[in-house]
């Protein structure tokens, strides 16, 4: 039972045999904790029967006392606590660490209630059930749980992921919270934006992403009937899919794939012969939308895993629960019902699916980096330097107004994309904003780049650990430059923005 302690009756809590002490007003037991500290038992002698408060926010965040909150027990007479607590939901107070729409102080236009329900209600789903699952999973390697994606799928998110569409008409989302017919583009930013506060990389792009960048696919290109079977298996979270287009010869160059589908003579099946690389999801699929070379040009299959389709988890610089794979066709047998699109039109079906995958690749991108400013400004706020707080060194304050200028910058670019996305058919999607999309992204993947940069400095030392305070800042600068990369590398995206804007350059002008 929690109890109330004097400052004096503390401080004959000092030795080894009974070492308390106070953090926040809070009286701690740390006798039995000793041998277990992680940072050895001379730190907490020093601090034995004193208040600690100072010097552990020097070092540690909010979360690790929550952590070892057994440990409490009790409170200082007449002292209450100020540190703030966190609650499943909560926004945060630092400023900064929300865009601007979340913030009492100023109005957008681009949001209604339904924006701000759904905030609270995927804000709450994120902290309860996803953030815990992905840090364990991000340090294991593991593949997200069959629980969490029923759980996902349950709640319709999984179909939210896709995009808006008539795939989530009828449906309930997150018990009542929204309408599956109104759902738009701001509403899918909101969920990318905080599904990726789990501040886990790997489980990130593992947290069924596959399905993010394919399943479109299959809802704009399949036959009626197997686009029912599948979108019925994978919203459902049953079934897993994934995109295979990349090769060991063709990254961002799709027209150089290599792998082949050959018809059989009674022109039934494709035979499916070739390699695949770098495919998120792949190491645990059911189903590959699959870029094949048929003899005419470029197509596209649906591959459910069977005979002949091997995977092998491929090791990369991110945790490998985001399942990276190699995947090997060897006599693939595909029935021509799975063909997407037509047979030799199958670059129009890989590039209509880029433009939502390059803004959902932006959306997160955007919130991580939000993330880490928020990071810096606490850090920089309770950090302790030559007998002052980090912040109020100038050169710090500097480097907080270029992230900060950064990420407010990328996030209204990106609120003004989407804003066009609510305005426009798929179609015109791909024809006016596929260009506009490719330098946003070329843009906040720049931008990130800087502030991963920037953070590092900040933080010093502790960015480089993988736990502790500078966790979050090390895994940023160690995968950030992959957005750079994932939906196509940044230069090939920005001289194609550029080709398709001279293709509308005025004649006339000299």
């Amino acid at each position: 039972m929690s109890q109330i302690f004097s400052l004096s009756e503390v401080a004959t809590h000092n030795t080894k045999d009974s070492l308390w002490c106070i953090i926040d007003s809070r009286v701690y037991d740390l006798t039995d904790f000793l041998e277990s500290h992680p940072g050895g038992e001379f730190v907490l002698l020093q601090g034995g029967g004193k208040d600690a408060t100072t010097d552990f926010y020097n070092l540690h965040r909010q979360a690790v006392l929550e952590r070892y909150s057994k440990l409490c027990i009790g409170t200082v007479k007449n002292e209450e606590p100020q540190v703030i607590r966190h609650h499943p939901g909560d926004l945060s107070t630092v400023p900064y660490a929300e865009p601007a729409w979340l913030t009492p102080q100023f109005e957008s236009p681009y949001y209604n209630e339904s924006h701000r329900r759904l905030q609270k209600a995927m804000r709450v789903f994120t902290d309860t059930w996803v953030t815990p699952e992905a840090q364990e999973k991000e340090i294991s390697g593991e593949r997200i749980s069959l629980g969490l994606i029923q759980r996902m799928a349950d709640a319709n998110i999984l179909g939210m992921r896709v995009g808006p569409g008539p795939h989530l008409h009828g449906r309930s989302i997150l018990n009542g919270v929204l309408r599956g017919e109104d759902f738009d583009y701001f509403h899918d930013l909101i969920v990318s934006q905080e599904l990726v506060r789990a501040n886990a990389r790997g489980f990130w792009d593992g947290n069924m992403v596959g399905m993010t960048i394919s399943l479109t696919a299959v809802l704009q290109h399949a036959s009626p009937d197997l686009n029912e079977e599948v979108q019925r298996d994978c919203l459902s979270g049953k079934k897993t899919i994934c995109l295979a287009v990349s090769e060991a010869f063709a990254g961002s160059d799709v027209s150089n794939i290599r792998t082949v589908a050959e018809k059989t003579a009674d022109g039934k099946f494709y035979v499916v012969n070739g390699t695949k690389k770098w495919i998120t999801n792949g190491t645990w699929c059911d189903y590959f939308v699959t870029a094949v070379n048929t003899g005419n040009g470029l197509s596209v299959l649906l591959i459910h895993r069977s005979e002949g389709l091997e995977t092998k988890a491929i090791k990369t610089s991110y945790s490998p629960a985001a399942g990276t794979a190699f995947v090997t066709f060897a006599d693939v047998k595909v029935p021509v019902r799975n063909l997407l699109g037509e047979e030799g039109k199958g670059l129009k079906v890989i590039l209509s699916n880029f433009n939502h995958e390059r803004w959902m690749v932006t959306c997160a991108g955007v919130r991580m980096s939000r993330i880490v400013v928020e990071q810096c400004l606490k850090w920089s706020n309770q950090r302790l330097v030559f007998g002052k707080r980090l912040v109020e060194q100038p050169v710090i304050r500097a480097k907080l107004a270029k992230m900060i200028s950064l990420v407010e910058a990328m996030q209204a670019w990106l609120e003004h994309t989407t804003f066009q996305m609510t305005r426009m058919s798929h179609s015109s999607q791909n024809e006016h904003l596929a260009g506009p999309i490719g330098l946003l992204k070329m843009y906040c993947s720049r931008c990130a780049h800087e502030i991963a940069e920037l953070a590092v400095h900040v933080f010093g030392g502790r960015s480089l650990t993988q736990t502790g305070m500078g966790s979050v800042i090390e895994m940023f600068h160690r995968t950030t430059e992959f957005d750079a990369i994932l939906g196509g590398s940044e230069d090939i995206i920005g001289d194609m923005a550029v080709r398709q804007a001279m293709k509308k350059f005025p004649k006339a002008m000299l």
